[in-house]
């Protein structure tokens, strides 16, 4: 059974996708702003957020809030860390991928997590020491044990840009043995998709918390392991860095960041 404060976080994730959904056929006549370079948001984000927010301080009016969009809010022990719309660009093209995100972090760390895909109706759910489920369904992190064949997972943040060079010598040593890699330009799906094991590793920066709090914690309730660049387990919300991916897989994937000299360009 769910912890009550998860109901609530899943009623708000539902509010939030119902807003996104409602203004898919009118994409062209949103207002949109550029918060910085290349970094999109619009009225959808904003109106998705604040339903999220309503739902939320109506059933927790003591916990902190974090939104991507408002900013902080009050001050509690638990703290709400909110995306409304991560994978805004995908959104406002048109593109089908993109979901809604909300955790309950204390003390640095995420304690439950909600990552809704609207248009495929998936609710990923987890709450620490109690698993991660797909639609009510257990999930799992896939088992591959090395790099050989894997399909990765990355992004290319625009923040982050100054470290292309670095970024694309890392990609070039990993296509050496891995399958493929993908960059789908949604990090709590890209987290999510880890934890179900439909992707077996995902590596990026320029990351903050909000794009990885609640898919964090989905990868590790499915089994996984979450890890700075530099190989850091805890309290790693703000690194701006990530990496994800079954125990072994994780380390392996976070060693050939090492080797390539990628983590050092973040020292």
């Amino acid at each position: 059974m769910q912890k009550p404060v998860v109901n609530v976080m899943v009623k708000a994730a539902r509010a939030a996708g119902n807003v996104i959904l409602r203004h898919m056929g009118k994409l062209d006549s949103l207002n949109i702003v550029e918060k910085a370079r290349q970094d999109y948001a619009s009225e959808v984000d904003a109106s998705a957020e604040a339903e999220i927010i309503r739902e939320l301080r109506r059933a927790f009016p003591d916990y902190g809030i974090l939104g991507e969009e408002s900013g902080a809010q009050g001050k509690g022990r638990s703290t709400f860390v909110i995306d409304p719309l991560d994978g805004t660009s995908n959104y406002l093209r048109g593109l089908p991928h993109f979901c809604v995100s909300i955790a309950v972090v204390e003390n640095g760390e995420p304690v439950h997590g909600v990552v809704f895909d609207p248009l495929r109706n998936e609710l990923f759910t987890a709450s620490k020491g109690a698993g991660a489920l797909l639609n009510d369904r257990k999930i799992r992190v896939a088992e591959r044990k090395d790099l050989n064949g894997a399909l990765l997972v990355t992004g290319f943040a625009p923040r982050e840009r100054k470290r292309l060079a670095p970024h694309l010598d890392l990609i070039g040593k990993l296509l050496e043995t891995a399958e493929d890699i993908r960059r789908t330009g949604s990090a709590a799906l890209d987290l999510a998709y880890v934890a179900c094991g439909r992707a077996d590793g995902y590596f990026e920066a320029g990351v903050k918390s909000w794009d990885i709090a609640a898919g964090m914690l989905l990868v590790r309730e499915a089994g996984g392991r979450v890890c700075d660049f530099q190989g850091r387990g805890e309290n790693i919300l703000d690194a701006g860095q990530v990496v994800a991916g079954n125990l072994k897989l994780c380390d392996q994937l976070q060693r050939a960041l090492v080797g390539s000299g990628y983590a050092a360009a973040f020292r």
